[in-house]
């Protein structure tokens, strides 16, 4: 027994009929589409859960997902793609954290090395106390987006030496 039973009016499966047929939407669009026609539960229509995962090649769990939705939410929610929530709680460096990550980078690197490394970087930032743990490729996103350069005032790590042009005159 189907916790979710989808029943369609007249008009959405008319939409989505056309969504469908056009083909001009991106593929989970189509295939959600898809999916709420085959389970739509009127008269000699629904399928079961396997037959509409055998025919367009997904997973049981995301057809119960697109009836969840369309019962709950709506047609639009269970077609569309929901946005992703922001995630502001998952970045680590930001503000003074960040400005000491790049000061760090540009000082000398600690005694017995030749230069800072991701891993030192990370450590060391551990060892002050701004941060609890600190992984390599924090430090590495952190520093790409900063414009910190040593040696220029342009950003990235090497740039370019000017040639002479071959296009001007003689010097005598």
């Amino acid at each position: 027994m189907d916790k979710y039973r989808v029943t369609l009016t007249e008009e959405e499966r008319g939409e989505l009929q056309q969504l469908v047929s056009a083909g001009k939407a991106a593929a989970r669009k189509l295939t959600h589409a898809r999916i709420l026609l085959l389970a739509d539960t009127a008269p000699e229509r629904g399928h079961s859960d396997e037959q509409i995962a055998e025919a367009l090649d997904v997973g049981l769990r995301s057809i119960a997902r697109v009836r969840q939705r369309f019962v709950t939410e709506g047609i639009e929610a269970a077609v569309n793609r929901s946005p992703q929530p922001p995630r502001p709680d998952k970045i680590k460096i930001k503000g003074d954290i960040e400005q000491r990550l790049v000061h760090l980078a540009c000082c000398d690197p600690p005694q017995g090395r030749c230069r800072w490394t991701l891993q030192l970087l990370a450590e060391e930032l551990v060892v002050l106390g701004l941060v609890e743990s600190l992984s390599t490729e924090t430090v590495r996103q952190a520093l790409k987006e900063t414009t910190s350069s040593r040696g220029s005032s342009r950003p990235g790590a090497s740039h370019p030496t000017p040639t002479p042009s071959t296009s001007g005159g003689w010097r005598t």
